[in-house]
């Protein structure tokens, strides 16, 4: 039958639609709206779907709560099992803080791409990585990779699946390449390879890595350029960040989508000098600086160690690691910070304490 409301087309049996068609007598339909019906959990649950768009507003408020307060036996297999898309991301927003319903959509294949982009929102480990897990939903809905970049609990791990649903990760067994032996033109072709056919639409401005003063400048004005990235879609940012120039990734690195901004500072093209003004900004997000910290490479580099050190966003642990490492001067000018946590400023005191500088 057909819910005339939300135009979505509902398939009952003759049995279950007496109770939920529009001319059915309206004690029939609030008596059913009451969830006692002699049907199987799918055709009840869908009956009790339907009725929530009813005209009469007492049998609309009682099927929802009916629907909602269905118990598990009688949900369950609703929610794992062959039901309607609209039926399914009914019930995903209202156990939108229940754990184990939420992980049940978020397995069903016939759950919307929408309903998957909602639920990947949620505070729920398992449910990150069941949609994380799932590189055809990935690829065909970028909405769904938005919201993982934005859920906190997308941690490296998934983020690095998804790059390599991409065809974009770094394998752990080959050392990055160095920025300067890739061309602009083997860049272009790698982009070209990846975004294929959107890959026609981005400026040489944003590719090219010798690019003048005034095309720096337009960026960080906000001019055409910066407002051309920021409309990409998720997919278009990810790997403008991987082979895009200096400029692309200065945005990209920015980004509040997470899986872009790793993408951009974990970019083969980076310099050492990128690096170092990343670890000295606050205006990139924790996991941005966490990557940094576990480059060995980058690391050798004496002012890395300082940024990361002085850096609030560096986990307290590792900057306090590095710490130890700074000379007196630096200790000097960490230890009178009001920009670093007390406990980092309280540990260089300590070290130079022991070396009698204090």
């Amino acid at each position: 039958m057909e819910v005339p409301q939300d135009k979505i087309q509902l398939e009952l049996s003759a049995q279950a639609e007496k109770y939920a068609k529009r001319d059915a007598p309206l004690e029939v339909r609030r008596m059913a709206a009451r969830g006692a019906l002699p049907l199987p959990p799918l055709e009840l649950a869908t009956v009790l779907f339907a009725l929530m768009h009813d005209a009469d507003a007492e049998v609309k408020s009682s099927a929802r709560d009916s629907l909602e307060r269905l118990p598990d036996g009688v949900l369950d297999p609703v929610l794992s099992g062959p039901a309607h898309p609209a039926l399914l991301d009914n019930l995903a927003h209202a156990f939108k803080d229940h754990e184990a319903r939420v992980e049940r959509i978020a397995l069903n294949a016939a759950a919307s791409d929408a309903t998957i982009a909602f639920l990947a929102e949620r505070p729920f480990r398992r449910v990150v990585e069941i949609v994380s897990n799932n590189q055809e939903r990935l690829l065909r809905y970028p909405p769904i990779v938005d919201a993982l970049g934005g859920n906190p609990l997308t941690g490296r791990s998934v983020i690095d699946r998804i790059l390599s649903f991409l065809g974009l990760e770094e394998s752990p067994d080959v050392a990055p390449p160095d920025p300067e032996s890739i061309s602009d033109a083997q860049a272009r072709a790698a982009l070209s390879a990846v975004l294929g056919e959107d890959f026609s639409g981005i400026p040489s401005e944003l590719l090219d890595e010798n690019v003048t003063a005034q095309v720096e400048e337009q960026l960080k004005a906000g001019g055409s350029l910066y407002k051309l990235v920021q409309n990409m879609t998720v997919f278009q940012k990810i790997k403008l960040g991987r082979m895009g120039n200096k400029e692309a990734r200065s945005l990209l690195v920015r980004d509040r989508n997470k899986i872009v901004a790793i993408a951009a500072v974990s970019s083969p093209k980076i310099t050492e000098q990128e690096l170092l003004s990343i670890a000295q900004s606050r205006a990139v997000g924790d996991e941005v600086i966490r990557v940094i910290c576990r480059n060995k490479e980058a690391l050798r580099n004496y002012q890395m160690k300082v940024a990361l050190a002085t850096n609030p966003k560096t986990p307290q642990a590792t900057a306090m690691k590095f710490v130890n490492y700074l000379q007196d001067k630096d200790l000097q000018k960490l230890m009178k910070s009001k920009d670093v946590p007390t406990v980092i400023s309280t540990h260089a005191r300590r070290i130079l304490t022991r070396k009698g500088k204090v």
